[in-house]
């Protein structure tokens, strides 16, 4: 599995909300911007097969940490979803903690990257790398 841009920051929203059951809305979405930038990085690497996985870890300050790369195919539990034209590819486990998460990319003061806009997030690290449930 390779890793996206090293450079790219992580976020996460800062907004507590309550989780959403597993069975209710979309497993995962992307922006229009996250789209484009997942497609470049693929190309990029020179994947023309494959896709995006997104998976949850333990560790950083609150708990848990979101974890991105590309793999060149989905493994026999994944969920796979698929929005224009990008794969994504979620383990069951980490699927429960992201849930009706949406990922979007970012252009900012601080820097440009990935930033996961996740409902069941009950708090958030101040540098939005890592959240808790």
């Amino acid at each position: 599995m390779d890793n996206l841009d090293q450079e790219t920051q992580i976020q996460s929203n800062d907004t507590p909300q309550e989780a959403a059951p597993p069975s209710d809305g979309p497993a995962l979405s992307l922006s229009d911007l996250a789209v484009e930038k997942v497609k470049e990085t693929m190309l990029n690497e020179g994947m023309a097969e494959g896709g995006l996985r997104i998976s949850v870890v333990g560790g950083g300050c609150s708990g848990f940490q979101y974890s991105l790369g590309l793999d060149a195919a989905a493994r026999e539990d994944d969920i796979v979803v698929e929005q224009g034209g990008v794969k994504l590819f979620v383990d069951p486990i980490s699927h429960q903690y992201v849930h009706g998460t949406m990922l979007d990319y970012v252009n900012g003061l601080h820097g440009a990257g990935f930033k996961f806009v996740n409902p069941n997030a009950t708090r958030t690290c101040g540098c939005g790398s890592s959240f808790a449930v």
